[in-house]
């Protein structure tokens, strides 16, 4: 089923009307993004506060601390409680946990809204080997792009944020948007752990710039494919090469640039 979860840019509480002026000094009136707090704990630690829409909080915190090893994949999680009035939400695990080392060593990424990294950011990612096996058609990148990108969303409502969306083949699964495409990105990670969704054959398709933090995601996730219709980073570009991810950028139409992982990628459409 495409877009089984996709954006509500109607759903209430996601956007406000604004009044002010426009160039010609008339009234106008137009509809922004909402941006609040959440600040994400891990059974007793306060992990970080992120700034977010908030629509998917519980697969935005479940992602976030499995993209930054806090959370591990066999991990059994007891309940995740989120508090809307006190901007909170604490993971709780059988596990004991305690990252203060960790915590200690951050990192500021480039991601809109400002994205942390804690620890060594290539802590987790020499040891990852991304399946070679793996495909990406030149039909389902211009598919994908068609379809994503004239799916209602509140980048076409109000702009200002980045959308991540899950894929396999010439399907969008799963559409989430946030104010840091690191918060999407997120998002689907934590999706993918609450539904038990397998990286197998799946692509992810950004909005965004193509970071260093996208690409560790990405590899993090076991995704051997990674489009974007922006463009790239030198770094994002350099950690794709030395992981094996195909690296997609400005995809618009039936054009696009890959800098990395090409032997992936199955020329079977025609361009004009």
């Amino acid at each position: 089923m495409e877009f089984s979860v996709k954006p509500e840019p109607g759903h209430a509480g996601l956007t406000r009307e604004m009044f002010g002026l426009d160039q010609d000094g008339k009234d106008t009136q137009i509809c922004v993004v909402e941006e609040r707090p959440l600040t994400i704990y891990l059974n007793g630690q306060e992990i970080v506060t992120v700034m977010t829409i908030r629509d998917y909080p519980e697969y935005l915190a479940l992602g976030y601390l499995l993209n930054q090893h806090m959370l591990l994949p066999n991990d059994h999680v007891t309940g995740v409680d989120y508090d809307e009035d006190i901007e909170t939400i604490v993971v709780r695990t059988e596990r004991k946990t305690n990252y203060e080392k960790k915590l200690r060593k951050k990192t500021l990424t480039s991601g809109c809204a400002q994205g942390t990294v804690f620890g060594d950011l290539m802590e987790h990612i020499d040891g990852v080997e991304l399946p070679t096996e793996a495909v990406l058609k030149t039909s389902w990148l211009f598919a994908l792009s068609r379809k994503i990108n004239t799916q209602p969303s509140l980048y076409l409502t109000a702009g200002a944020i980045h959308g991540c969306v899950l894929c396999e083949a010439d399907r969008p699964l799963i559409y989430m948007e946030d104010v840091g495409r690191h918060n999407a990105i997120d998002k689907i990670a934590g999706y993918m752990l609450q539904n038990s969704l397998t990286s197998k054959g799946k692509i992810i398709y950004t909005t965004g710039r193509l970071t260093s933090e996208m690409v560790l995601k990405t590899v993090q996730m076991r995704i051997p494919v990674l489009i974007s219709r922006s463009g790239f980073t030198a770094w994002g570009v350099e950690l794709a090469q030395r992981t094996g991810l195909t690296l997609i950028g400005r995809a618009k139409g039936k054009r696009f640039i890959a800098l990395a992982g090409q032997e992936r990628i199955r020329f079977d459409s025609e361009t004009p």
